[in-house]
């Protein structure tokens, strides 16, 4: 009994984190939704019909595409407990297997929704932030022209602190987001008791009628309503954070019922006062409360823009691990917790694309044109993928898969569509900014592979190496040398160039090479395997999964428990430094092969993203024709 209590205590405690983590971006919606429909770019006319349909239609778009979808179905869809778009690449990957042609579709909309996401990461902060502070010209018309600037500052905050972790400030993010939803409760409560009428939307017709007698402004409206289920990837993404029960707990017994209170609050205030239309939510709490829900409304958005910048941070490193980017400086924030990274380049250069937003925009009507169509295109992605993992993982028929996600296909390409009409509004940034992405991540897996085609071509194998090296050896040192190598199968440049060169080799030779598998994490105990091979030699492979944190000689120090102790004291690291020279008529174009040679340049070095020792550490160098 005991131990039940205990369960269910703990259940608890992590239903309240996911509050504070997961809901954060769906659960700041309602600030900018309803205004969206009814005082955005494209207004819908404000009628009885119209607010009650649009009512029904959030209504029904939470229960379809968030409830159904995602909580019921897509969590399911979990490798080893972990989610997100990286997550579902691996599971697609895997159940595609010896199929080229489908493994090739599935990588590319992989790579084409994990660039959707960075792009729907740059718009969430600008557009949740902004949307809290214009609560201030709502309370004091006078203030509007310190709108900007104030969001800007605390922008700038948010991002600056991002170097020190979430640990120190992530225990507060659970109360604060309990304290959000039961305001927006209670604030929907309060109007809809004026109005009660609004409750008859719970009826799905009242959302088909306004789709079927108003064709003409229905794909508008659609655009603005897919804003009310912005962040469902969260519910996802989290999901190895806190479980999935806990996720769904939290979701049921508590947001569901939030935001449907306070947008049926918000419909109940449109229809009793029009004149609120300039923005509903702030309108649903009397003149007293206005500057403490501002405060409120700013801290409910920052929290929402933590949860997309750390996701940024932990699909770049999935990205980065899978072989998708180049490597890139990573810090982990706690010493406990190794899913708390985090990644400088990441944080300032979303921090610049969010500035350009906020300045480039100025308001949330411009910026919510630019939200939504990388959502969209994200959903729709999910769910072409999700077939693959039904059929392959799950053991569903092909009919039973395509069946259930062409269902929610058909409200996605809805949305999707009604998206389309914002691109010269600004939908046209995300869609740039995912494009940019998709190219960057394209290019470095393909001009990975075709740099592994050039050294595997020029490669000798090992074995038949070592055979002819111990006919007439070289003089050999005391201490271990590592050799790293993409394919310790093979002799590895920097150990040809080292023999070249010093004409010396180690008493003892590791060539080390580092796998990374499609799982998020790998056992200690399976972490190093090891084939002895002549005259000293070993074979060690290194293994990882996306998720793991890279630390090569804490890695090496295992394989003492098979009989291989090493002194890293007496233990130097040979790194092979690649020139890439570009040559036209190759099998990439040459301006990629351009891009590609740049991205490399500039990439970290292997001693700090594999945290060998750098007084340890020589690098020899060698130059590729792509």
């Amino acid at each position: 009994m005991q131990g039940s209590n205990l369960s269910k205590s703990r259940q608890a405690a992590l239903a309240l984190a996911a509050l504070g983590v997961v809901y954060g971006d769906i659960g700041t919606s309602p600030l900018y939704t309803m205004k969206e429909v009814f005082a955005g770019i494209h207004p819908i006319p404000l009628t009885s019909g119209n607010v009650l349909g649009i009512l029904s239609l959030i209504l029904w778009s939470l229960i379809i595409i968030v409830s159904i979808k995602y909580v019921v179905f897509i969590m399911r869809a979990d490798n080893r407990g972990e989610g997100g778009i990286m997550a579902m690449i691996a599971l697609a990957l895997h159940g595609a297997r010896g199929n080229k042609k489908r493994e090739r579709a599935i990588l590319l909309a992989g790579l084409l929704g994990a660039g959707m996401f960075y792009g729907d990461g740059m718009v969430t902060p600008a557009i949740s932030v902004l949307s809290a502070l214009e609560g201030l010209e709502v309370a004091t018309p006078m203030l509007k022209p310190y709108v900007i600037p104030v969001t800007l500052l605390v922008l700038f905050v948010l991002f600056f602190f991002q170097r020190h972790g979430t640990g120190s400030v992530g225990a507060l993010f659970g109360p604060i987001m309990v304290v959000w939803f039961s305001t927006l409760g209670t604030l929907g409560i309060l109007n809809i008791a004026q109005n009660p009428e609004v409750f008859v939307a719970v009826n799905p017709l009242y959302g088909l009628r306004f789709l079927i007698e108003n064709r003409a402004l229905a794909i508008v409206a659609m655009g603005a309503v897919v804003l009310s289920v912005t962040g469902a990837e969260a519910l996802y993404a989290d999901m190895g954070h806190f479980g999935s029960r806990p996720i769904r707990q939290a979701w049921f017994g508590f947001v569901l019922p939030a935001l449907v209170l306070n947008y049926f609050g918000q419909g109940a205030l449109l229809l009793t006062n029009p004149s609120a239309v300039a923005n509903p939510f702030y309108h649903l709490a009397p003149e007293w409360m206005l500057y403490p829900l501002v405060g409120l409304s700013t801290m409910a958005t920052v929290i929402a823009s933590q949860a997309v910048i750390s996701g940024a941070f932990s699909v770049s490193r999935q990205a980065m691990q899978l072989g998708f980017v180049p490597r890139f400086e990573v810090q982990y924030t706690s010493e406990k917790e190794q899913g708390q990274v985090y990644l400088p380049g990441v944080n300032w250069g979303l921090f610049l694309a969010v500035v350009v937003l906020v300045i480039g925009f100025k308001s949330t009507n411009n910026l919510a044109a630019a939200y939504g169509i990388a959502v969209t295109g994200d959903m729709v992605i999910t769910s072409v993928l999700a077939v693959f993992v039904a059929a392959k993982t799950w053991g569903w028929s092909w009919a039973k898969a395509v069946a259930l996600f062409s269902a929610f296909l058909v409200v996605e390409v809805t949305f999707l569509s009604a998206n389309i009409l914002k691109i010269p509004d600004g939908g046209w940034f995300p869609l740039a900014a995912g494009a940019l992405v998709f190219l960057l991540m394209s290019t470095w897996k393909r001009g990975m592979q075709l740099m592994g085609e050039r050294t595997a071509g020029e490669s000798i194998e090992l074995d038949s190496f070592i055979n002819a090296l111990l006919i007439s050896e070289p003089v050999r040192v005391s201490g271990t040398a590592v050799f790293m190598s993409s394919d310790n199968m093979r002799v590895p440049n920097s150990m040809l160039h080292n023999l070249m060169h010093n004409k010396v080799l180690h008493e003892r030779v590791l060539v080390t090479s580092v796998q990374v598998f499609d799982v998020p994490y790998v056992p200690e105990i399976d972490r190093v395997e090891i084939r002895a091979l002549k005259g000293g030699f070993y074979q060690v492979t290194v293994q990882y999964g996306f998720k793991d944190e890279f630390d090569i000689p804490q890695a090496l120090s295992q394989c003492a428990e098979q009989g291989l102790p090493i002194d890293m004291m007496e233990t130097s690291f040979f790194l092979g430094r690649a020139t890439l020279i570009p040559k036209i008529d190759s099998k990439m174009a040459l301006w990629r092969e351009k891009l590609y040679v740049f991205m490399y340049r500039n990439a970290s070095s292997a001693t700090s993203f594999y945290k060998i020792p750098s007084n340890r550490v020589v690098e020899l160098g060698t130059q590729i024709v792509l």
